[in-house]
């Protein structure tokens, strides 16, 4: 997943309510720390990028060298000049609401890397401890399939009442679906219990693949949006290991999957609990307020408490007020006349909207069709010609792939906030196309060089961490106006769980039917089709609020 990224919670603070950030610069070092996908599923996206605007200082180890309370400039770019301008916030405040959230994505991760260890445990007549582990293949399908069926209907079911239930209910609820759905299958007495467990834990996916951007996006700093979007990616590819080495310790024991599917559960509670003490979005907040459906004085001083919970300030202090008044009146500016209504359903196909969803959607789909499930479906055939072997090494490898993937995401981590979304974007899906056509030429004249198959393997796993495995669901998640910004985000949701499964589904009579060069040369040239989608349509958001993204790009 991935799904995934982020996007920044920032309101314009008046001119006498900010200070010039020559006071307060912080010394310059930096810090890698990041993970990537492994071996046999897509993944949906996140990471952990350096914080620049006029300078650039890494987010833990400022932690310790900074006071309690750190500052960052904020670039208000004009027609003339810009003027730099930094909100205050605390950083204990700014972790925690995106921890909680992204451990919706750590468990996404952790479903695709404790499956493969835990149906080879279920099918085991000595370690399966039940007397229905002669599955089918269409059985042992459903398996595997089950949460990404309940991820899609999770997508579907959000569209019409995300806004209703906000952002924190909703997460509420994915965690609450996931700790479901986890003790369900970890408790299973049967193949259809076990079937229900894994499409519940599939709802959870779904809503917290909507719900964590989301709320990540509306209650962080602008300046570092990017950074904890893209750090969401991080999570997810450290549930993916989780996983494995769960599966890892507990493949041996009778029984053994329903540890791997229960583990979980606790970490399923943990997000609940950090979630309930969080505060709603105060974006969200004014929105219904200026939709008519709260009262504006309530949901105005609810909203000032939610900004000076999140930014670590005194309750209700004058920062915080000037902030929210500056936000309520540039929403009540942008849905003057309209303010009794929410965006529909049709909304998202219609003017700004439908710019946003064409390129956030875009991104997503070509996430997908340029091959990354079929490619991980040839990684471990690829590293077998460079002498692994097929079954002793296989979690070694998928480890391997793992930490590379980690490595190159630490390139997106710190550079996304510094060259831009659009270059990485561009940088990296030229080297996917590079990739595919060289596994296109080894799998049909250049059989004789199999480290061309694994340079070619690496140089697309790398490629994709850096570009499509962030980058699209950050952009997703910061370039939907915010009225219909739930709704475009759940569709967005759909389109990479759909295409996922499409993908999935129709790998096998494809390779049939083309053979793996000519699959992999369709694959190349569809990277090429996302190229000129990418420099035609894509538009650069590095240093813009959420406000100015919508007044300024989409219109």
């Amino acid at each position: 997943m991935a799904i995934s990224a982020s996007t920044s919670f920032h309101f314009n603070l008046s001119s006498n309510s900010h200070h010039r950030i020559s006071s307060i610069l912080p010394s310059r070092r930096t810090y890698v720390s990041n993970p990537s996908y492994l071996l046999s599923f897509p993944q949906i996206t996140s990471s952990f990028s350096q914080i620049n605007a006029q300078f650039r200082c890494s987010l833990f180890e400022s932690m310790p060298l900074l006071p309690l309370r750190t500052s960052f400039s904020k670039v208000k770019a004009s027609a003339a000049e810009e003027e730099a301008y930094q909100e205050e916030f605390s950083w204990t405040s700014v972790i925690l609401p995106f921890v909680f959230p992204a451990l919706g994505g750590l468990l996404f991760g952790y479903d695709i890397g404790a499956t493969s260890g835990a149906t080879i445990s279920l099918q085991s007549p000595d370690l399966s401890g039940t007397t229905w582990f002669n599955l089918s293949a269409v059985q042992l399908g459903l398996v595997v399939s089950g949460s990404l069926y309940g991820a899609l209907f999770g997508s579907i079911l959000v569209y019409p009442i995300a806004d209703f239930l906000g952002r924190k209910r909703e997460l509420l609820l994915a965690a609450l679906l996931y700790l479901l759905g986890g003790s369900i299958t970890a408790y299973a007495p049967s193949l259809g219990v076990l079937l229900l467990g894994r499409v519940c834990y599939g709802l959870g996916i779904g809503l917290a693949m909507h719900g964590a951007p989301l709320y990540i996006a509306e209650t962080c700093p602008s300046q570092i949006r990017g950074t904890l979007i893209s750090l969401k990616e991080l999570f997810i590819v450290l549930g993916i290991l989780l996983g494995y080495f769960v599966g890892s310790f507990q493949i041996d024991a009778i029984g053994g999957w329903r540890y791997m599917f229960g583990f979980s559960a606790p970490i399923a509670l943990l997000m609940g609990l950090g979630i309930w003490g969080l505060p709603p979005s105060p974006r969200w907040l004014l929105l219904r307020a200026v939709q008519g459906k709260a009262s504006l004085q309530e949901y105005r001083e609810k909203a000032v408490a939610a900004l000076s919970k999140l930014r670590g300030r005194p309750p209700g202090d004058e920062v915080s007020k000037q902030q929210i008044d500056d936000t309520l009146v540039s929403l009540k500016s942008a849905y003057s006349g309209d303010q009794e209504s929410e965006g529909s359903i049709f909304e998202v196909f219609q003017g700004p909207s439908l710019k946003a969803f064409v390129i956030g959607g875009g991104l997503v789909l070509f996430q997908q069709i340029t091959g990354q499930p079929s490619v991980l479906y040839y990684a471990g055939q690829i590293l077998q010609t460079a002498g692994f072997s097929a079954a002793a090494d296989a979690t070694r490898v998928s480890v391997i792939i793992g930490v590379f993937k980690l490595l190159m995401t630490s390139v997106a981590i710190l550079k996304v906030d510094d060259l831009g979304r659009k270059p990485l974007l561009i940088g990296g899906i030229s080297g996917i196309t590079l990739s595919l056509l060289l596994l296109s030429a080894y799998y049909k004249f250049l059989g004789g060089f199999p480290l061309v198959a694994v340079g070619a393997l690496l140089l697309y796993v790398g490629c994709y961490q850096i570009s499509f495995g962030p980058i699209s669901w950050l952009m997703v998640s910061e370039i939907f106006p915010l009225r219909t910004r739930g709704k475009g985000i759940s569709l967005a949701v759909l389109t990479n769980f759909g295409s996922n499964a499409l993908v999935t589904f129709a790998f096998s009579p494809l390779k049939e039917l083309l053979g793996a060069e000519n699959l992999f040369l369709l694959f190349g040239a569809i990277a090429l089709l996302s190229l000129a989608f990418v420099l035609l349509y894509v538009p650069e958001t590095k240093g813009l609020t959420l406000e100015e993204i919508e007044n300024k790009i989409l219109k």
